[in-house]
């Protein structure tokens, strides 16, 4: 049995090795990719996000326990993509989260991946979708991504996650920092974790005026308010769990609202589209370079350095023939 064989079969020494080709954009993990895409689609992405400092990797050391143990019948078999910074420098990772989530990783139906952003913008590492997919075809359920907090360009989650998580924490900075729009909008369930602290209520009741001036921003009729979802917000404390079942109970709330409301065809069908374009774009520019003059883009690079040129006007005279 060949390696994506065995991945596909739920060997976790196998679909390690094969994430580690993916993560690398080597051969074999393209047409692993190509291989495996017809055996995804069943998994349900968790996206994990917010501000550096606000528990995240806490709180999904416990979600994904909580999430791995149903109401009833057999565990459910749960993974976690966790991703670390990069340094600007060197390029590596320390990893952090897979040392705090050390002890989910002896449990036989949870399984944990750590990646670096290696300089990707929106706190996703670039392998992070194809990850996913891997471990989609593989069988996992559930699959959790925890994203960098790297702000309010973290909205790249959003485009890959069928739930997205933003947590907050009491502490960050003032009010309005912790409400910026860019990070609430792509909210679906909103979290203020650490609410042992005594200024968590606080950050609560702001949070949810700023929740309420989102609605009433959005011109709807009745009839497309009562079909919106609402989004909940949930108070949880990471170190002893409290609140960890309610924030399970909303992403699963939010799971059967988009079975309900066609909210999953829509959502894969914005991926499918994000992920031709994306391979589009690759494609061509590295036709567009293949055939490429060196001399003549080295000029145009030495137009833009010089401020004789605009990046816009170089790249316009570099695809004249």
């Amino acid at each position: 049995m060949d390696l994506i064989e065995k991945a596909a079969a739920g060997d976790t020494l196998a679909i390690s090795r094969l994430l580690s080709e993916v993560e690398n954009d080597s051969e074999q993990g393209k047409k692993a990719l190509d291989e495996l895409y017809a055996r995804g689609g069943q998994a349900a992405i968790i996206g994990v996000t917010g501000p550096s400092g606000s528990g995240k990797s806490t709180l999904v050391n416990r979600l994904a326990l909580a999430l791995s143990c149903p109401e009833s019948g057999a565990p459910r078999q749960v993974a976690v993509i966790a991703v670390d910074p990069s340094s600007p420098f060197s390029g590596g990772a320390l990893l952090g989260d897979r040392v705090r989530m050390r002890d989910l990783g002896v449990l036989p139906n949870i399984f944990i991946r750590s990646m670096a952003t290696r300089g990707a913008l929106g706190g996703l590492a670039c392998a992070a979708e194809s990850a996913a997919q891997v471990l989609d075809a593989a069988g996992f359920g559930l699959i959790l991504v925890e994203t960098v907090g790297a702000g309010q360009s973290e909205v790249d989650i959003a485009r890959l996650a069928h739930t997205t998580v933003v947590v907050e924490a009491p502490g960050q900075g003032d009010d309005i920092q912790a409400a910026k729009a860019g990070i609430l909008e792509i909210a679906d369930v909103l979290v203020v974790n650490k609410s042992d602290k005594p200024d968590a209520a606080a950050a609560a009741r702001t949070l949810e005026a700023m929740l309420e001036i989102g609605a009433q921003m959005v011109h709807a009729s009745q009839a497309e308010e009562n079909a919106r979802w609402q989004v909940p917000l949930v108070s949880t404390c990471a170190l002893d769990g409290s609140g960890v079942e309610d924030l399970k109970q909303a992403i699963m709330a939010h799971q059967a609202w988009l079975r309900a409301h066609g909210g999953l065809e829509e959502k894969n069908r914005a991926r499918a589209e994000d992920a031709l374009k994306l391979a589009a774009r690759e494609h061509l520019f590295k036709e567009w370079q293949r055939g490429l003059d060196p001399g003549k883009y080295r000029q145009a690079l030495e137009n833009v350095l010089a401020r004789r040129l605009s990046p816009r006007q170089a790249l316009e005279r570099l695809l004249k023939p």
